[in-house]
């Protein structure tokens, strides 16, 4: 009976340390620290002191998790100081949200949890609220998410008038402290996904996925309004996307709080990347090994990607498709004057240097690279002599020594004026004796 009874104790006190150590751990004191540095430097008008508290009170202070967002998201002290001293109304009203943040626990909780029964391979990570300058309302650092409780803790009590017109948006469109839980389990399934690759299709699949397994996961709507708008105009955004999709042009053209495409809806790139992924899953006869390997899809697999989003018949062509036509329309270089490219007996000294284009460029974008021999074989760049023949041509004037080889890559950094990136082209040759 005694072995019984020890057993019993024996397998319950092991099931408390499991069920602890698998406990998901949240840390705001960042938050408590804040306020105390904030009442602080609104004591004063002594821009040293104020500076000294912040220092003191808050970044000297900081967590794991403050240091990461300020690391990631590159604030300084003069920022953080300006937000904290220009818009008082903001502050109290936001502040008895982020002094309850506790209170929002149980929901992030039940998420993480179903977010583990859909992904038994979750691994855990460390949820960390903290105060930073308006640039996040949740990123990663490893297997930190950090909340950037300025953005993510407000409701629509909170007074937004003091802050500058391109902030106001977020706060009047959405309800950020009631999508807390949605964002973390968000974060979360970032934790878990293998590096990004830059270009705008991978970045929007990273997101996607993160969106539409933790919406799917939780039972819950995205919070995202380009979601719902890219379903109601899905043609029209899909057609933009392709015209973008292989062009150097700016990602927050597409994602991260910016309006910059012609479409006016931020972040259509998150409906681009949860539509692939929701097709993707719907298609699929086993769901678990769906979610498994969109969360674990390794970017940097060029056929994986291709694979995925064939699939899906989002887009009119395949990918190896789609490629192809741009590459069609990528200017190139026809020529190189006053000698021909490959010549072995260019005059040495001080000579200019013409590149003729395919097609009319874009005067404000170029780039000029080491060749494959590396930077010995470089040129002396002395001065741009500037554009002609309809902004077809460029001429540059440089210096070369006698007997030398010299290589240059005209990068595809020169754009044509559509936009389109150029076909990188060497320039290759020798000099007499």
């Amino acid at each position: 009976m005694k072995k019984i009874i020890y057993l019993i104790l024996f397998f319950g006190l092991t099931n408390i340390i499991f069920a602890q150590k698998n406990e998901q751990v949240f840390v705001s004191t960042d938050i408590e620290n804040f306020w105390l540095a904030h009442d602080k430097i609104t004591t004063t008008q002594d821009s040293v002191e104020q500076y000294r508290f912040l220092r003191k009170l808050y970044i000297d202070k900081g967590t794991d998790g403050l240091k990461g967002l300020i690391e990631t998201r590159h604030y300084s002290e003069k920022e953080l100081m300006n937000w904290i001293t220009q818009n008082p109304k903001f502050w109290n009203s936001i502040r008895p949200n982020t002094l309850k943040v506790k209170s929002s626990y149980l929901k992030i909780k039940a998420n993480i949890r179903k977010l583990k029964k859909a992904y038994p391979d979750l691994k855990p990570s460390t949820i960390y609220f903290a105060i930073g300058a308006f640039r996040t309302g949740g990123t990663i650092q490893g297997n930190k998410i950090l909340i950037g409780s300025e953005l993510s803790l407000a409701d629509k009590t909170t007074i937004v008038d003091e802050l500058p017109s391109w902030r106001q948006p977020f706060y009047k469109m959405q309800n950020p402290l009631e999508e807390l839980p949605l964002l973390c389990t968000h974060e979360y399934v970032h934790t878990q996904q293998k590096e990004l690759v830059e270009n705008l299709l991978s970045i929007c699949l990273y997101e996607g996925v993160a969106e539409f397994i933790s919406c799917k996961v939780t039972g819950t709507k995205s919070a995202v309004p380009a979601i719902q708008f890219g379903k109601n105009n899905q043609k029209i955004v899909v057609e933009k996307f392709i015209s973008d999709m292989f062009l150097m042009t700016n990602k927050y053209d597409w994602l991260w709080g910016e309006n910059r495409n012609e479409l006016k809806i931020r972040d259509l790139g998150y409906y681009i990347g949860y539509e692939i992924c929701e097709r993707y899953y719907n298609i699929s006869k086993d769901k678990s090994k769906a979610i498994k390997e969109l969360i674990e899809l390794d970017y940097t697999n060029e056929k994986e990607v291709e694979r995925i989003v064939n699939a899906t018949k989002l887009f009119p062509k395949s990918l190896q498709d789609l490629n192809s036509d741009f590459e069609k329309q990528r200017p190139n270089v026809v020529s190189i004057s006053p000698f021909e490219n490959g010549s072995q007996k260019v005059k040495s000294g001080i000579i200019q240097i013409s590149i003729h284009f395919s097609e009319e460029m874009d005067t404000n974008q170029r780039g000029f690279d080491y060749g494959p021999f590396g930077e010995n074989y470089i040129y002396k760049f002395r001065q741009l002599i500037g554009w002609s023949n309809n902004n077809k041509t460029i001429t540059i004037e440089v210096e070369v020594v006698p007997n030398k080889q010299y290589q240059v890559m005209i990068t595809n950094r020169f754009r044509s004026k559509n936009g389109f990136a150029l076909q990188p082209y060497l320039i290759d040759f020798k000099t007499d004796q």
